[in-house]
């Protein structure tokens, strides 16, 4: 092969191999849901994500519900406020958990009632990283975390604003 051929080539190789790197993948860990009680229409799913190069989460969809939104829950003097956002930024490295009280994904319409030992197949989309299907396991009413033992802690008698 000639020298400048080989040099091309090699250039051309190093240039996909940098794309790739600064894509990356996004890590998907400890997703999970709450199961939903009585005739409920509405749940929520959380997880931990990380990007490497960083990333944004841009959608997310589901065939257990007919909707599946990015949400944000804060309080504003003692009532709890959720609002649905158009993405959710990954910084470089940086785990971004969500969780409850903080960022979901809400699901809205339910195809039917999510039942503790199911699960809840998600497919996120990236900007970067494109689509990931992820399974996160639904857990026991008032559930607070990935680990599927622990449960709320006092009621839900907070005032909630949609």
């Amino acid at each position: 092969m000639q020298p400048r051929l080989l040099a091309l080539a090699a250039s051309l190789i190093f240039a996909a191999t940098g794309a790739m790197a600064q894509t990356g993948t996004v890590e998907i860990k400890d997703a999970w849901a709450r199961a939903t009680p009585g005739g409920a229409q509405t749940a929520a799913v959380y997880a931990t994500l990380t990007a490497p190069a960083g990333d944004r989460l841009t959608a997310v969809s589901t065939p257990a519900a007919q909707k599946a939104d990015l949400h944000t829950m804060t309080m504003d003097n003692g009532v709890m406020k959720m609002r649905q956002i158009a993405g959710l930024d990954l910084p470089p490295g940086q785990a971004v958990t969500l969780k409850p009280g903080g960022y979901h994904v809400m699901l809205t319409g339910l195809a039917k009632p999510l039942k503790e030992g199911d699960s809840v197949t998600l497919t996120l989309t990236f900007e970067k990283a494109g689509t990931r299907e992820v399974s996160a396991p639904v857990q026991k009413v008032g559930a607070m975390g990935s680990d599927p033992h622990a449960g709320m802690h006092g009621g839900t008698d907070m005032p909630m604003k949609h």
